[in-house]
């Protein structure tokens, strides 16, 4: 079998590139053994706030002219719904949060996404007696049905090989790689924490960082947008919610701990007044870089080798926008952006 490419991954990063392959007609055959769980159990919100210090995401806007287009052509395609318009209200801490965000929203960089209004509590399930604030242009991929889809419809395209990367196995020519019986122009490795494996690329400074949610049933909270304090949480229909995260750099196991259901149900305690259930807690490795920048770009001595991977905690916004750079770069001689490119470790 002779392709394109062959990619390494279907988390975002993953599926992001394949939508490049595909909108410029190019072929190819993905990789993935269902070992890598970050971008299964992703919140799958993309915000342009960063709500901590209440300043603009990297690209942001870039970000998002990339990300929802491409999310919207996976919609028809696939016929499915992936992208839930949502607001995000910020609960404000103190009249000093209130300050602070009327004058993040004077700034040029955010105006399109902070509303100036503070906007009262009125729900007596949330215990916010300062208030909200308002993100605009927000909203939630479900990654997961996201991700189901598109595996299967690789596998009905025979695109999709449900089995682990033996990167023992692989050739590298001056020309092309050769797997097994396939033989590819490039290789894109897309394979999340997976990365820390590869000894192609297992220089680069990835790090490891356990995330768990919950789900919870809260039926007297009854909001119809994300709510973010200490804890986030992210309306699933049906009184359900998504409760998050965590983040553990020690145990890197996929398996979900006592520790960080106590972590989060201490923030809910403080946030909500009404009572819920937890009905699921789901744990996995994202894959974060120490300058909370991406890792794109070329092998330093085989040429079509290549890495896509860090997106970190905001994959549903960030992994179009990366991808894209990666195939202009390989396709076209683009540079890539020093700030993403994996060069800047080699300094």
């Amino acid at each position: 079998m002779q392709v394109d490419y062959i990619i390494v991954g279907t988390g975002l990063a993953g599926i992001s590139f394949c939508e490049q392959l595909k909108a410029n007609n190019k072929s190819f055959i993905v990789f993935d053994d269902g070992s890598q769980q970050s971008s299964m159990v992703a919140g799958g919100l993309y915000n342009p706030v960063v709500l901590k210090r209440f300043t603009a995401v990297w690209k942001s806007t870039e970000q998002l002219n990339m990300a929802l287009p491409m999310y919207k052509t996976i919609e028809s395609r696939l016929n499915i719904t992936i992208d839930y318009k949502i607001p995000v209200f910020r609960k404000f801490a103190s009249t000093e949060e209130q300050n602070n965000w009327f004058a993040a929203s004077d700034n040029a960089m955010l105006a399109n996404f902070l509303s100036e209004e503070i906007i009262k509590n009125t729900n007596t399930a949330i215990n916010a007696p300062f208030g909200f604030g308002k993100v605009l242009n927000t909203g939630r991929i479900d990654v997961k049905t996201l991700i189901e889809a598109y595996k299967k419809d690789l596998k009905n395209n025979n695109q999709l090989q449900e089995k682990g990367f033996d990167y023992d196995v692989l050739q590298v020519t001056t020309s092309n790689v050769i797997y097994n019986k396939i033989e590819a122009k490039h290789i894109v490795f897309a394979e999340g924490y997976g990365l820390t494996k590869n000894h192609y690329f297992n220089n680069l400074p990835l790090v490891p960082a356990k995330g768990e949610l919950l789900i919870i049933h809260a039926p007297d909270l009854k909001i119809d947008f994300v709510l973010k304090s200490a804890a986030f949480l992210i309306p699933l229909g049906n009184d359900n919610y998504i409760v998050g995260a965590t983040y553990e750099w020690k145990d890197l196991s996929n398996k979900t701990t006592n520790k960080a259901k106590v972590t989060l149900l201490e923030k809910l305690k403080n946030l909500l007044n009404c009572n819920f259930t937890v009905v699921n807690q789901v744990a996995g490795i994202r894959p974060t870089v120490k300058d909370r920048r991406p890792l794109v770009g070329q092998h330093e001595n085989y040429k079509n080798l290549y890495v896509l991977n860090g997106l970190g905690t905001r994959g549903v916004m960030i992994g179009p926008y990366v991808a894209q750079k990666l195939y202009n770069f390989i396709e076209n001689g683009v540079p890539l952006d020093p700030e993403i490119d994996i060069t800047r470790f080699k300094v």
